[in-house]
């Protein structure tokens, strides 16, 4: 039995080579669908299309997330902060990483299944607070990473290697001493995605329930929004600013 164990473990392939093919999928397919295909997916279609069809709000421009500072990340990050005083929270300042936003928005009608795309993990609201060394120190691993989405009011100017040049919040330089209440998501709570800083903050606020998911809450955004009569416009405003080093 040893020696039949021994003998199985040995293998007798060898690596000779690798070959790969490209399958672009894009629009072509469309201009002559399959039959088959489309009759077998046209009960399911129907179905995903009821969920992911309903309308949420609209933006008034095409939307999209990228460092230092974007439009989207900039929106998402400000939709924390709008959503804090719905848990007796009033914080000095949102975070929303860029890696966690998954899609663009495209200018018009934004629906259920949209949001969904840009928010397709299971990342929940969440409140910290940090110190102004703590937070300066968040600002530089921000500032490492090339840029985040903050919410409005932060004001950092960072170098094209990744340094913290300067950063102030409201208009005011961060006091070493002063206590920063921060919203972001769970996630980044465990100091994940280069921001380890969010993990050494006290008082955490931390809601599980499913209601207090992202996508839940930038629906709700949106539903807001609309109910008022208005198209989201969300800008970029020099809220991160990257200069030559």
């Amino acid at each position: 039995m040893l020696i039949l164990a021994a003998t199985s473990c040995k293998s007798h392939y060898e690596l000779k080579g690798v070959e790969r093919t490209r399958v672009v999928i894009d629009s072509r397919y469309d201009r002559q669908p399959d039959a088959k295909a489309t009759a077998f997916l046209a009960p399911y279609k129907h179905q995903v299309d009821s969920i992911m069809g309903p309308v949420m709000g609209e933006v008034a421009h095409n939307m999209s997330s990228k460092r230092p500072e974007s439009d989207l990340s900039n929106l998402l990050a400000d939709i924390l902060m709008w959503a804090a005083p719905q848990y007796g929270e009033n914080p000095a300042l949102g975070i929303y990483n860029i890696g966690g936003i998954r899609a663009d928005l495209t200018r018009g009608k934004v629906t259920y299944g949209d949001i969904l795309d840009i928010a397709p993990f299971e990342n929940k609201i969440g409140f910290t607070t940090l110190n102004g060394e703590q937070l300066m120190t968040l600002f530089r691993q921000i500032a490492s990473r090339g840029g985040e989405g903050v919410s409005h009011g932060v004001e950092l100017v960072i170098t094209t290697d990744g340094r913290l040049v300067s950063a102030r919040l409201h208009g005011q330089e961060i006091d070493p001493k002063a206590d920063y209440r921060v919203t972001t998501i769970d996630y980044l709570l465990g100091g994940n995605d280069g921001m380890g800083a969010l993990a050494e903050g006290s008082n955490v606020v931390s809601p599980q329930e499913s209601r207090n998911n992202s996508r839940f809450i930038i629906m709700d955004y949106f539903r807001d929004k609309s109910a008022k009569g208005e198209v989201v416009d969300a800008k970029v405003e020099g809220r991160i600013r990257s200069i030559d080093h």
